[in-house]
C-alpha cells in the first residue's frame, strides 16, 4: 500500500508540471500585454507607458523556456496576477469562491455517489423486472436532461411558484451577520454552526436545497447507470455462482462479493465527476447566481479577465491531478491485487 501511495506521489509533481506546460503554451496566443497581466498584482502599473517598461523587466519578449520558468516561478510562488473583475489578487479570488464551491460539492455527493450506487444496486439485482424499469426511465430522463434546464425548471418552480428555495448564497438580511462572524472555513453552514448563528444556518441551508438538487438528478444518473451495467457483469461471474451454492444469503453475495468487485469503474467515474465539480459548477453557480468559483470563472470569461482564467485553468488541473491520486488510493481499497501492479 505505502509503495504503490508514493509511486502516484512522485508522479504527481510530473503532472502538473506537464499541465501547467499546455497551459503555458497557450497563453502564447495572447498579446505580450495581455500576458503581462498574469505578472502584475497590482492594476496600476499597467496605465501609462509603464507598460513596455514591464514588458521588458518581466521577460514577455524572451525566449519561451526563460519566460516558462519566470512564470512558473510567480506560480509557485502565488503571484497569478490580478483579476479586475472582483478587484482582487487571483489567489485572493481562488481563497474567496473556492468554499461555496466545496460546500455545494459536499452537499451533493451524497447523493449523487450513494444514491448512485444503491440505486444501480437495486436495477442490477432486479434485472427486468418493474424496478429497474423505472430506475432506467429515471437514469435516462437525469441524464437526457441538460444542467441549465433542470436548473432553471427548478428555480421557476421551487422560486417563481412556491418561493421555497430562492437563488444565491445566503439571504440579504444576513449578510451583515456572516460579514461579522469569525471566518474559520468559508463554508457558511460549518462556520454559522461554529458561531451559534443557527438561524442563518437555516437560510443557508434554504438556499442550498435547489442547487444541490440540481446537481443530483443529473449526476446521480451518470453512477447510477455505470453501476447497473457493472453489478449486471459480475452477477454473471462463476464466483458469485459458487457463492451461491454454498448457501450463502442473497444479501450476502450482493454486499460481500458482487457489489465490492463492481466498484471499480464506479470509483473511475465518481472521482472524475468529483473533480469536475470541484472545479466549479460553473452552469449550476450561474443559474443560482451561487457565487463559488464556477460563477467567479464565468464572468471571468465574460469580461475578458485573463488572469482569472488562467487561473482557474490551473486550478481545475490541480484539482483534478489531486483527485485521481485519490481515486488511485481507493483502488487498492476496493481491489487488493492492484497493489502488485
Amino acid at each position: 500500500m505505502i509503495n504503490y501511495i508514493v509511486r502516484r506521489l512522485l508522479l504527481l509533481p510530473i503532472v502538473l508540471i506537464g499541465l501547467s506546460l499546455v497551459i503555458f503554451l497557450m497563453m502564447q496566443f495572447l498579446t505580450p500585454t495581455q500576458r503581462l497581466t498574469a505578472f502584475v498584482s497590482d492594476p496600476t502599473k499597467l496605465r501609462g507607458e509603464s507598460r513596455e517598461a514591464l514588458i521588458e523587466m518581466y521577460g514577455l519578449d524572451d525566449p519561451l523556456f526563460v519566460q516558462y520558468s519566470r512564470w512558473l516561478g510567480n506560480i509557485l510562488r502565488g503571484n497569478l496576477g490580478y483579476s479586475t473583475t472582483v478587484s482582487r489578487p487571483v489567489t485572493q479570488a481562488i481563497a474567496m469562491y473556492f468554499p461555496a464551491t466545496l460546500e455545494l460539492v459536499l452537499y451533493s455527493a451524497i447523493p449523487v455517489i450513494l444514491g448512485g450506487i444503491l440505486m444501480g444496486s437495486l436495477a442490477a439485482c432486479r434485472h427486468n423486472r418493474l424496478t429497474d424499469h423505472v430506475v432506467r426511465v429515471l437514469a435516462i430522463t437525469g441524464w437526457s436532461l441538460p444542467t441549465f434546464v433542470a436548473g432553471l425548471l427548478a428555480l421557476a418552480v421551487f422560486y417563481g411558484a412556491l418561493d421555497w428555495f430562492p437563488p444565491g448564497r445566503v439571504s440579504t438580511w444576513a449578510l451583515p451577520i456572516i460579514h461579522d462572524m469569525t471566518r474559520f472555513t468559508g463554508i457558511y453552514t460549518i462556520d454559522t454552526i461554529l458561531n451559534g448563528e443557527f438561524g442563518v444556518l437555516l437560510d443557508v441551508l434554504r438556499h442550498l436545497v435547489a442547487p444541490v438538487a440540481t446537481v443530483s438528478f443529473v449526476s446521480w444518473a451518470l453512477i447510477l447507470r455505470i453501476t447497473r451495467s457493472s453489478m449486471l457483469e459480475t452477477l454473471r461471474q462463476d464466483y458469485i455462482t459458487t457463492a451461491r451454492s454454498k448457501g450463502l444469503t442473497e444479501r450476502t453475495v450482493i454486499r460481500r462479493h458482487a457489489r465490492r468487485n463492481a466498484l471499480i469503474p464506479v470509483i473511475t467515474t465518481s472521482g472524475l465527476l468529483m473533480a469536475s465539480m470541484v472545479g466549479g459548477e460553473v452552469v449550476v453557480e450561474t443559474v443560482f447566481s451561487y457565487k463559488g468559483i464556477g460563477w467567479w470563472a464565468t464572468e471571468a470569461a465574460r469580461q475578458f479577465d485573463f488572469p482569472a482564467i488562467i487561473g482557474f485553468a490551473l486550478f481545475n488541473a490541480a484539482m483534478l491531478v489531486t483527485v485521481n491520486l485519490f481515486v488511485d488510493i481507493l483502488y487498492v481499497v476496493a481491489d487488493p491485487r492492484i497493489r502488485l501492479s
